[in-house]
């Protein structure tokens, strides 16, 4: 009996067709290559800093990633495999840090962290914990002085919002009265503290202080993971020292090169231009996923959306269909976990023809990707 494919030759038939790649394949074989490369398992945890919905590393993020250390160790062959953190954020609770090393340290004997673009505030505190620290060109590290939040700090007058308090702005303006302006009587030096704490709540300033003085012991307490505490006291508290103190602006971006040679990391290494390529193409997916190069306008995506909502007449109201907006991301060569927030945009139309955009949240958690 023929069939359909009879009359054609072996060279010219052809091979099912190959279904494309879908993101999280893209994204775990590069994870794969990036632990080949290294001789390592590897570990991602990335959060959105998309302009309008940034996500601050929380405690959260231990539960995730337990679940992946536990694959990894039950894949492991030989005792304890050489770990990695794959780390991109701006930061958030300085107290995930030291848990999060802490945790990490029991599944590994060798700990390394990958930055490859921004590792900020706790994120770097992250890092200081790390064997080594394996930067990207693109890599950058931050000051882990804090911004300090609480029900004290002062409100913006506009917004009624909380202003965080920065500590550096605090021990700035202490700086500029006894440096700049020479003031160091004793009674004057009273007054300008008391001018302070007429616009900063005291306790706010306490505050200040105490997250300092915090931030400070957990950074010492994260490099003596591995130096030595007696030998390389001087180098720990000096790399205390400029991190908390000696960089003037939270903001400021320490590429690899300041982070090794003025710093005094030493466990900074550059990484290789294979690995580093492997690093910066599994970023750039996670920016897709993420959004982050757009920025996130609830009025502008309503408008868009509803463009002819703008003639209806006051009083009008209209909800958009949920939408789903990623948060943060925990993955590695076995599994994937994703922070989503569900949400819908309500636009009504006000009795001065204007329209007015809320934001209703209907869920937000952590859920599997397959």
């Amino acid at each position: 009996m023929s069939t359909h494919t009879s009359g054609l030759s072996k060279a010219t038939r052809r091979a099912p067709a190959k279904p494309p790649e879908t993101a999280l394949q893209g994204r775990r074989d590069l994870i794969r290559q990036i632990e080949a490369a290294r001789g390592t398992q590897l570990v991602c945890y990335v959060t959105s800093t998309r302009p309008g919905l940034e996500v601050a590393m929380a405690q959260d993020v231990i539960r995730q990633i337990y679940p992946h250390l536990e694959k990894i160790k039950a894949s492991a062959r030989h005792g304890l495999p050489k770990l990695d953190l794959f780390i991109y954020s701006n930061g958030g609770d300085t107290t995930v840090p030291w848990r999060l090393v802490s945790l990490l340290r029991e599944y590994t004997l060798e700990l390394s962290v990958l930055v490859p673009f921004r590792a900020f505030s706790a994120a770097t505190l992250t890092a200081l914990g790390a064997n080594k620290i394996v930067m990207h060109p693109m890599g950058t590290l931050g000051p882990t002085d804090p911004t300090v939040n609480g029900p004290f700090n002062p409100r913006d007058p506009v917004t009624q919002r909380n202003i965080g308090v920065s500590v550096e702005d605090v021990t700035a303006y202490l700086q500029l009265v006894k440096e700049d302006a020479g003031i160091t009587h004793e009674d004057e030096l009273v007054q300008t503290f008391n001018l302070l704490a007429e616009q900063v709540h005291p306790l706010a300033l306490g505050n200040v202080k105490r997250i300092l003085s915090q931030s400070r012991s957990l950074a010492t307490k994260l490099l003596s993971m591995h130096m030595n505490k007696t030998s390389d006291g001087h180098k720990i508290q000096d790399i205390v020292e400029s991190l908390t103190s000696k960089l003037f602006y939270h903001g400021h971006p320490i590429s690899r090169v300041e982070a090794k040679d003025q710093i005094g990391l030493e466990s900074v290494d550059f990484a290789s231009e294979e690995v580093a390529a492997l690093m910066w193409e599994l970023y750039l997916r996670y920016e897709s996923e993420l959004e982050l190069l757009t920025p996130f306008h609830t009025a502008q995506d309503f408008m868009v959306a509803n463009p002819s909502f703008a003639t209806q007449p006051a009083g009008t109201s209209l909800t958009t269909p949920p939408k789903v907006a990623k948060l943060a991301y925990v993955e590695s060569a076995a599994a994937s976990v994703v922070s989503v927030l569900e949400y819908e945009l309500m636009g009504v139309r006000t009795p001065d023809m204007k329209t007015a955009v809320s934001l209703l949240q209907k869920r937000t958690g952590w859920q599997e990707e397959f």
